[in-house]
Parts: structure tokens; C-alpha cells; sequence
């Protein structure tokens, strides 16, 4: 019996030591990483500057031109997430300061992202190979259900979220493979498709009366003396139920709203995203609004 438990517990040492091992070999690489995506461009850089830094998610990464941003003399970058919700927007504005950036203005898209509060579990899982590097990941996962295991148990976020984070995406990393994510200074332009779906039902979509991680952009640029332009970007003329944008303005009165600023389904590759000749009209309207004064 002694010899089978002394086997059972070397075996479970053995386990926790190759757990150990590959968890700092996977967290190792990422801390290399920087052409991959733009959490971990944000991670391993040093202080920037910008005029403006927007966030959101894929409405911001698909509907800012930020050339055109540049084309006015402002230092931009496009930090929109396809897939992401408010939680990693505001992580990933956390890293930004947490790695000194100065950034002038914020672009927020906050329309159909406010009507919850939740992580987006495939985004928020890149943020995890920095959960022991950074007091910002941390302290921005602590609330969370499953913080104890994703922290405590070595290897643990690597298993849990192998499609994201796991052995393709370290193999990729090892051969210094590229992604499009940081191309066009972040912008992901959408051409018009004819399978497109241009009908969208927002009828049951609700935005919460105070949405914890837009409250964390907003007080986070207050704290550092950014300027915080939150906007509602457009959405195609086939949706049913526009007044969910009413009720955003009922409940965030300072959001600017945009939703009309382009709606002739020709500028849409889908209902909710705009196609690159949508995206331009509507950026130039934002320059025009906010930006008049800089050449």
C-alpha cells in the first residue's frame, strides 16, 4: 500500500513540476511576442505617444480609418477587437497606462457592447499568459468565477483555453508567424459581399443602466487627463428595433450618437459593419466633428 501511494504522489509531483515547466516555457514565448495581435503589441511595448488610441469592438476596429486620422497630422492607432466586449476594452486601456502611453484622446465605441457586462471569453483569454506579469491583468481578472484557477494552477489557463492560447498558438509564435491584426495601423477594412447579411433584430437588446467597464474607461481617462469621446457607429437601414440607440442616449447622455450617420445598405458588408467606403464616410464625419482644427 506504501509503495502504492508513494507512486501515486510521484506521479502527481512529476504532473505539477511538468505543469510548472510548461506554463513559464508558454508564458516565456509570449512575453516575446509582439506581431501576433494587439494585446500582446500593448504588453510587450514601451511608452507611446498618441493623439488618439480607439477602442471597441469589431465596430471600432472596422469602421475607424486610422490613415485618415494620420492623414491629419494625429498619431493613431485602431485598438478595436473583433469579438471583444467592454471588459477587455478596459483591460486593455489598463495595460496601456500601466505601460506608460500618453495618449490625448480616447474613441470609444460604445453602442451594442453596453448591454452587458460579461467577458468575452475568446478575447479575454489572451490577456491570461500575463495574469502573473502584470498588476493590471490581475487585479482586472480578480473578480472573476474562475480567478483562483486561472492564477493558482500552473498551466491551467493554457488547457482551459488551448484554441486561443494553447500549443498552435506557441508554435506560431516560435516561427515569428504574422497576423493582419496590427496591418493598416490597426483599421480591419470589409469589402461589400453579396451574402451579407443585411437584416439585423435588436428589438430584445437592452443597454444596462450603468455598465461597469465603460464607467472604468470613462473614470480611467478622467484619472489621466484624456479626453474621452464615446460614439455609437452606424448600422445598416434594415434593422428592426433602432430605439435600442434612444435608450443608450436615455442612460449615456455624453455618448454621441452616429447610428445615422451612414445607412444606405451599399456601405455595409454586413447590417452591423460597415464596408471600407462606409468606414471612410463615417471617419471623415468624426474628423469633421472632432478633429476640425488639426491639420
Amino acid at each position: 500500500m506504501k509503495q502504492f501511494l508513494f507512486y501515486i504522489l510521484k506521479i502527481f509531483v512529476i504532473t505539477f513540476l511538468a505543469a510548472v515547466a510548461l506554463d513559464a516555457f508558454y508564458t516565456y514565448l509570449f512575453l516575446q511576442s509582439r506581431n501576433r495581435g494587439k494585446i500582446e503589441n500593448v504588453f510587450n511595448s514601451e511608452a507611446k505617444k498618441y493623439d488618439v488610441v480607439i477602442l471597441g469592438s469589431s465596430r471600432a476596429n472596422n469602421h475607424f480609418v486610422t490613415q485618415m486620422f494620420e492623414d491629419k497630422g494625429l498619431k493613431t492607432f485602431n485598438y478595436g477587437m473583433s469579438g471583444g466586449h467592454l471588459f477587455e476594452a478596459s483591460l486593455l486601456l489598463k495595460l496601456m497606462i500601466e505601460r506608460k502611453y500618453e495618449i490625448k484622446n480616447i474613441i470609444l465605441e460604445a453602442d451594442l457592447n453596453l448591454s452587458n457586462d460579461k467577458e468575452s471569453e475568446g478575447v479575454a483569454a489572451k490577456f491570461l499568459p500575463y495574469i502573473h506579469n502584470s498588476a493590471a491583468v490581475k487585479n482586472h481578472f480578480e473578480g472573476q468565477s474562475n480567478f483562483n484557477e486561472l492564477y493558482y494552477i500552473p498551466f491551467y489557463r493554457y488547457i482551459k483555453f488551448d484554441n486561443k492560447i494553447g500549443f498552435r498558438e506557441i508554435y506560431k509564435i516560435a516561427k515569428h508567424e504574422k497576423t493582419n491584426a496590427l496591418d493598416n495601423l490597426g483599421y480591419y477594412p470589409l469589402v461589400k459581399q453579396k451574402s451579407g447579411n443585411m437584416k439585423n433584430n435588436i428589438v430584445n437588446l437592452n443597454p444596462l443602466k450603468s455598465n461597469k467597464y465603460y464607467e472604468e474607461i470613462k473614470n480611467s481617462c478622467k484619472a489621466h487627463h484624456i479626453n474621452f469621446i464615446a460614439v455609437m457607429t452606424p448600422m445598416c437601414e434594415n434593422v428592426v428595433g433602432m430605439n435600442y440607440f434612444d435608450k443608450v442616449h436615455k442612460a449615456y447622455p455624453e455618448i454621441y450618437n452616429y447610428e445615422n450617420a451612414v445607412i444606405e445598405n451599399k456601405y455595409f458588408s454586413s447590417c452591423g459593419h460597415m464596408s471600407d467606403s462606409g468606414s471612410k464616410i463615417f471617419t471623415a464625419k468624426i474628423l469633421n466633428d472632432f478633429f476640425k482644427l488639426k491639420k
